[in-house]
């Protein structure tokens, strides 16, 4: 439907396979992962980038040797396969148990120059990272991508950070002055505890915890301004992006120009207070 309507780069939430299984630590879901090369989404999703003709980054459980990732394979509209992304910030806390599943990604950011433009692609808690946002801008691409997993909080239910979430990535956008796609999943997912046997001998179930991904989907323009939000789980978001007005507009106000990397090695500290011995500048 997407392709039927107009788009050329199309953008799924995160894990969007199956349920969110992080939400607990099982040692029998590391069976879900799969090594790039034999993972059967990618390879379908490679046949039909081909016959739509669409640039499509798909979010799948990664299995390389003996390590795992939460990683993204990017698939150009001719159906080759450009490269994959591996999440580089892996969260940790109840409903979101990412760093039992995942390690932190090796590959660095990455920006892809596929037949629709040069697109970088990041993974949720990536969003929360300017300097994610920044390195991609930096690498040159026209679009940034973030599939995602957000929602509430199972120790705390009333906590809504959707607006915060989304307020972050236009942040992004607008400091960088790139459009900003953020595809969310979309609906409530109960995990469940098994409990003493019946009489009859069957196990029962009850409910330990549960997560209501927001869904609110949303694209920006370069300024930051969401231009389209999703209301539901159906909502299919088409909007066009001048790539080439776009980078005239950047350039016109100098914030790439007016950068000092000189200055910014502070980020290479975790505390802020001293830089790392190999740290050196010219």
């Amino acid at each position: 439907a997407a392709a039927h309507g107009g788009a050329t780069v199309i953008l799924l939430p995160e894990l969007f396979l199956g349920p969110y299984f992080c939400q607990s630590q099982e040692a029998s879901l590391y069976g879900l992962a799969d090594a790039a090369q034999d993972n059967f989404v990618v390879t379908e999703f490679q046949i039909i980038a081909k016959q739509l003709g669409v640039v499509l980054p798909v979010s799948f459980y990664e299995r390389k040797n003996n390590a795992y990732y939460n990683s993204v394979s990017m698939i150009d509209a001719d159906g080759s396969l450009l490269g994959i992304y591996r999440k580089s910030h892996i969260p940790d806390g109840t409903g979101y148990q990412e760093k039992f599943y995942f390690s932190p990604g090796d590959t660095g950011f990455r920006v892809w120059d596929t037949m629709f433009g040069k697109v970088g692609v990041a993974i949720c808690w990536d969003q929360w990272f300017p300097e994610a946002a920044r390195s991609m801008a930096l690498m040159g691409a026209d679009v940034l991508l973030y599939p995602t997993a957000i929602g509430t909080e199972p120790q705390d239910p009333t906590m809504d950070s959707s607006s915060h979430w989304q307020r972050v990535m236009q942040g992004h956008s607008a400091a960088n002055m790139i459009p900003i796609v953020a595809s969310n999943r979309y609906g409530t997912e109960i995990l469940l505890k098994s409990t003493h046997g019946t009489e009859n001998g069957k196990q029962d179930y009850e409910e330990k915890q549960r997560i209501r991904f927001y869904g609110r989907s949303f694209v920006t323009d370069e300024t930051g301004a969401i231009v389209k939000e999703a209301q539901d789980g159906a909502d299919i978001l088409v909007v066009p992006v001048d790539a080439e007005k776009n980078r005239e507009t950047r350039a016109a106000w100098g914030l790439f120009r007016d950068r000092r990397p000189d200055l910014y090695g502070v980020l290479q500290t975790k505390d802020g207070s001293r830089l790392p011995p190999a740290a050196s500048f010219r």
